[in-house]
């Protein structure tokens, strides 16, 4: 009887056992089912929070928003900047949405961006720049045109301000200072030199430039054309540090192809020219900088005018003048980047604007005879 009863008693515990596993079984089960269907629930959440955030803030909008992405602006300060306008829903989902994506490299600028537009839109717009509004109207600067000849024939033309207001401007030192503590890499010290005419002479980039405003500043037009040089010069930076060339050097030449250049002229057969006389320290010798350094237009030069002494000819000092002497565009900066490879040491331009180009002296002097005369 007592080996039944403690059979009896061990089989009963089992049950119990049993009994507490089935429950313990079921607690787990029953919280288990809980967490995935609170996961569940939390990742449907996110799923339809993210795949909100991914779309168009107000597809229907047409109001044009206006944001400034300042110099230096990092993807975290963008991000918010456009929640901050309402731009974009969730600026962390934006900045995920870029990361994953692979966009970098966003301008820095003004920018009218709507609502209604979808983040690859607004994304796209950050990087090249582009601005989904009409500017209200486009200044033109052509090229080859100096600080003088841009405050003149421009500025007094096509804005409010007149000449003399642009050109003290390019005389302020403590704004000129200031664009440098901005732009560190492309405006060095080479821009205050002693024999500089204009610090920013050759540093406004020639291009047409749209605005958004009815009157903008002196200083919103200057700022838009140094950005652009920033934009074209430094995009050689390795270049230029393989030459052991800075952006003035670069910005110097280049504007002498320009101003030597005319409408059927082949920029690197020039800089071939200029490299080859340079390299055998050779006078460049070209006359757009005597009528720089005379500081007045002239169609001809005379020869009492080759004698004329100042820092900028090149037929009084050899190698480059000691700036700029026009705005070059970007044709006039490649060639000096990737000239021609050639011997010509000498050219000129017939009455057509055709460049003949020769390797010795007595070649230049057949050319002058026959497409020149006396």
């Amino acid at each position: 009887m007592e080996n039944q009863s403690k059979r009896e008693i061990m089989l009963e515990r089992m049950k119990e056992k049993k009994q507490e596993v089935r429950v313990v079984r079921r607690i787990v089960f029953v919280i288990a089912l809980i967490l995935l269907l609170i996961i569940g629930i939390a990742g449907f959440r996110t799923y339809q929070f993210v795949s909100g955030a991914l779309k168009p803030v107000d597809p229907d909008s047409e109001e044009v928003v206006d944001i400034t992405v300042p110099i230096g602006s990092s993807l975290d300060s963008i991000s918010e900047l456009l929640e901050e306008n309402g731009l974009v829903k969730d600026a962390r989902v934006y900045k995920y949405y870029v990361k994953f994506n692979n966009q970098a490299e966003f301008q820095a600028g003004d920018y009218g961006l709507r609502p209604s537009m979808t983040l690859d839109e607004i994304t796209e717009s950050l990087k090249t720049g582009k601005v989904y509004r009409e500017p209200l109207f486009n200044i033109t600067f052509p090229e080859g045109l100096t600080i003088e000849e841009i405050a003149e024939n421009v500025i007094a033309q096509k804005t409010k301000f007149t000449a003399e207001e642009f050109l003290e401007k390019m005389k302020d030192k403590a704004y000129i200072e200031e664009l440098m503590a901005e732009h560190p890499e492309l405006l060095t010290d080479e821009i205050l030199a002693e024999d500089i005419r204009y610090p920013l002479e050759g540093y406004l980039f020639p291009a047409t430039y749209p605005f958004y405003e009815e009157d903008p500043s002196l200083t919103l037009i200057i700022e838009q054309m140094l950005d652009a040089t920033e934009s074209n010069v430094l995009q050689y930076k390795t270049v230029l540090d393989e030459m052991d060339k800075s952006p003035h050097w670069l910005l110097t030449f280049a504007s002498l192809l320009e101003e030597e250049a005319t409408a059927q002229s082949d920029r690197q057969t020039i800089a071939s020219v200029f490299y080859n006389r340079l390299e055998k320290d050779m006078p460049l010798q070209t006359d757009p900088t005597v009528i720089y350094a005379m500081g007045e237009h002239k169609d001809r030069l005379f020869n009492k005018d080759y004698e004329f002494e100042h820092p900028y000819s090149t037929y009084q000092n050899k190698g480059l003048p000691p700036g700029p002497i026009a705005s070059a565009g970007l044709s006039s900066i490649q060639a000096v980047i990737d000239p021609a490879d050639t011997e010509y040491e000498y050219f000129l331009a017939d009455s057509e604007g055709k460049n003949h180009f020769a390797k010795t002296y007595e070649e230049h002097l057949a050319n002058q005879d026959k497409y020149i005369g006396n």
